[in-house]
């Protein structure tokens, strides 16, 4: 997936994938994960999302990675924060209390920029990337959060319906990115009520990636 194909989207407001409240799943499923208050929550590819408020009123301290600085202007402006803002590289970093985003490639965020990483919340990453970038990403994910557990939001339907994205994930695809390193527990599986983008039979699934001992 191109980086124009995602800055196009932001330019035009075409984020039909920007949800209007915090996410359900993540309201209902993230409290039983019984994680410490003032953990470090990652969310690659994390736009704008109203999850990022949710956390942070949750006790949470929130790092995330995105491509478009429009996106995380607009969040730091929803969130009436006034970010302090330095490059690092390849990379923009915005900061302000319990928040740092990561401005640019994803490939290109080291673990030594973005530190400490208590667990990945992954609503909007894996779905968002074709076949091929999804194995390079699982991998580069799980590098640059040293094994962190994570919190993961999949799609499943009939791919031939819709070309994506968000594109379908499987339970042998989670497992085929994920298993040698974490065990996996499928949560939930609940089928989305209007169908993915309005048309299409969907079921979400709410995966708990814990590392392997």
């Amino acid at each position: 997936m191109k980086h124009d194909f995602w800055h196009q989207k932001w330019d035009k407001n075409e984020i039909g994938f920007h949800l209007p409240d915090a996410n359900p799943l993540l309201v209902k499923h993230f409290p039983t994960l019984q994680i410490k208050q003032g953990a470090r929550v990652f969310l690659p590819l994390c736009g704008k999302t109203l999850d990022i408020a949710w956390l942070l009123s949750q006790g949470y301290q929130v790092a995330g990675a995105e491509l478009s600085a429009l996106a995380i202007e607009d969040l730091f402006s929803n969130l009436k924060l006034t970010p302090t803002i330095k490059n690092i590289g390849e990379i923009t970093h915005y900061s302000a209390t319990n928040i740092d985003m990561f401005v640019g490639d994803i490939f290109k965020v080291t673990p030594a920029m973005l530190g400490n990483v208590d667990v990945v919340y992954d609503r909007a990453a894996l779905v968002a990337l074709p076949e091929e970038m999804r194995k390079q990403y699982s991998k580069h994910l799980m590098n640059l959060t040293n094994k962190a557990p994570q919190c993961l939001i999949c799609f499943e339907y009939d791919q031939n319906l819709h070309a994506g994205p968000p594109f379908s994930i499987c339970a042998n695809e989670v497992e085929q990115h994920y298993e040698s390193t974490y065990e996996l527990a499928l949560l939930a599986s609940e089928i989305m009520p209007n169908g993915l983008k309005g048309q299409y039979p969907t079921t979400e699934q709410v995966w708990w990636l814990k590392p392997l001992s």
